[in-house]
């Protein structure tokens, strides 16, 4: 008599799934150990990576960045399949290491002098909230120039560091308290720009600094940095090397995994809409409990049993399935892992791509024949200084660039409640806005070393764009938003409790009377502690939760 195959199932065909398949599906003897199905609720495969065209140019809808090469298995993976070179132009980013053009709004263009020192003050206190820099009260920076200001931002980022990570503080709180610290040690500075009425030196040094803070929104995903946890913050790890994009796409890393399984082993467009497990004291009816543990309800009325799940879905999936109403898993999780799902954040970000029209004038207020890698610096919200046409779901966007150098396609990324207004709008709508902001930025310009009342040129030209592709990562029911972060009142201690598989692997203790161990394992980017919210921290969560039943098989003898 043949014994018969442990079924495992991984819901979700994004890079952590599709990770988790190729692993089990290629080890050695795996293929006698299990039977390996794989649901995704799609009709595609990548999850939050999603690889797509505008106007001529290979572009990512989701994930975009390898998150510096030096021992990335994303990146080893691109190389070995030549991922990093294409002839088809596409989103390189290239022009995002040149120098790029800061203009205040109304037309201000902000000379170096201005911007950087507001620039090393941010790097500065990211540093040392990331733990790249450590306090150290033997080290001192002495400011002989009265006009230092990059050592004046060091010295503020020391003094904000020394007082912080204490309790629930937020980035946000951190880095408002160094440019608080930044103004103390510059007090009696706050002159007009060279007789601009409309902007203060105060007034410029604030707006460059919220720019940053806004750009911090896209990476972390938190649409408020006064919601993401100070102490988590040092916990998260970069690769070292540079940051690059995936010339033939990110999907392209998907299809190389996918690529060793068996057609048929992936099956789109099932939708899970219940998943009845046997945690310890607990039957179900319906079924038998000699069969396999685990059943699977589908969207369309089919069911499947299982003696192992793997959940990859996003952490706003999750959040959505421990609502009193959802009824997404029978019984209803742990506590311990309800209040990790609800602790921990998870936020949107979005991408506009917005194709410049074909009569689109050139800059000649900046003599660009192309449009530059833009930093926008914008009023307050709430000044009565601020250009009413602007509106306001564009107020926190950092910048607008193309996606290479010549290009006629340029990106603005998205954060928070301006992200989910984006999805709402229509193209029109999103082409009117953008239209306006750029218009304030670029066809009425002065420099912030010229005498200018903020109002510019009047003789400049609008910048006319054609068509517009925007993503909507929140209003999709298979994502509810982009990634996860650590939020102030959780921990990394949460990251560890989304990964606890269910019921535990107690071999070496259970009895007959134990329920089943490693039912429900869960795998993507929100159950790693330190590479959360990126493709590598998902792609690694895969391997970890395959190796975890090859382990557990090897370990019972099986």
């Amino acid at each position: 008599m043949v014994a018969k195959k442990s079924r495992v199932v991984i819901i979700g065909a994004g890079m952590a799934g599709v990770t988790a398949a190729n692993k089990l599906y290629t080890a050695a003897g795996s293929k006698d150990l299990f039977e390996l199905v794989v649901v995704e609720g799609g009709e595609r495969i990548g999850g939050r990576i999603n690889t797509s065209e505008f106007g001529g140019d290979r572009i990512e809808m989701g994930a975009t960045w390898i998150h510096g090469i030096g021992g990335s298995p994303v990146h080893k993976i691109a190389q070995e399949i030549n991922a990093l070179e294409s002839e088809q132009p596409w989103e390189c980013m290239d022009g995002s290491s040149d120098e790029p053009t800061t203009v205040a709004e109304g037309g201000l263009v902000l000379e170096p002098d201005v911007v950087d020192p507001i620039s090393s003050l941010f790097k500065n206190l990211m540093d040392y909230a990331q733990g790249k820099k450590v306090f150290d009260e033997s080290t001192e920076i002495v400011c002989n120039g009265e006009f230092e200001y990059g050592k004046l931002g060091e010295e503020a980022s020391r003094i904000c560091a020394s007082n912080g990570g204490v309790g629930k503080l937020s980035v946000g709180s951190f880095l408002r308290r160094g440019l608080d610290a930044y103004w103390v040690l510059t007090k009696n500075r706050d002159e007009q720009v060279n007789g601009n009425g409309n902007w203060s030196r105060k007034l410029l040094q604030e707006a460059i600094f919220a720019m940053h803070e806004n750009t911090q929104r896209t990476y972390t995903s938190a649409g408020d940095l006064l919601t993401l946890d100070y102490n988590a913050e040092s916990e998260y790890r970069m690769f070292p090397g540079e940051e690059i994009t995936i010339a033939k796409g990110y999907l392209s890393i998907v299809q190389s995994l996918a690529s060793v399984l068996p057609p048929g082993l992936i099956q789109l467009g099932k939708k899970v809409t219940e998943i009845q497990w046997q945690p310890e004291n607990h039957t179900h009816s319906g079924y038998e409990s000699d069969t396999r543990p685990v059943k699977l309800h589908f969207s369309d009325g089919s069911v499947l049993l299982a003696d192992h799940v793997i959940i990859t879905v996003s952490l706003g999936v999750l959040k959505a399935s421990i609502r009193q109403d959802s009824g997404m898993f029978n019984p209803p999780l742990p506590r311990f892992k309800t209040e990790a799902i609800s602790r921990l954040g998870f936020g949107v970000v979005n991408k506009l791509f917005l194709q410049l029209g074909s009569n689109h004038p050139p800059l000649k207020s900046h003599d660009f024949s192309k449009f530059p890698f833009l930093q926008m610096v914008f009023h307050r919200a709430d000044s009565e200084l601020r250009n009413k046409k602007i509106p306001w779901w564009m107020r926190k966007t950092a910048s607008l660039c193309p996606l290479y150098h010549n290009s006629n396609v340029l990106l603005s990324w998205f954060a928070g409640k301006e992200a989910l207004a984006l999805e709402a709008l229509s193209g029109e709508e999103i082409i009117n806005g953008v239209s306006q902001t750029v218009s304030s930025f670029l066809s009425h310009t002065s420099h912030s070393h010229e005498s200018c009342n903020g109002n510019g040129n009047p003789e400049g030209n609008s910048v006319q764009f054609s068509k517009v592709l925007k993503s909507q990562w929140a209003s999709d029911p298979l994502f509810l938003g982009s990634y996860s972060y650590v939020a102030v009142g959780s921990s990394g201690e949460d990251l560890d409790s989304m990964a606890e598989p269910l019921p535990s692997d107690d071999s070496g203790s259970a009895t007959s009377s134990s329920p089943p161990p490693l039912q429900i394992l869960f795998a993507g980017e929100a159950t790693h502690r330190t590479h959360y919210s990126t493709t590598h921290g998902a792609y690694l969560s895969g391997l970890r939760e395959a190796n975890r039943l090859l382990q557990h098989y090897q370990h019972v003898g099986v």
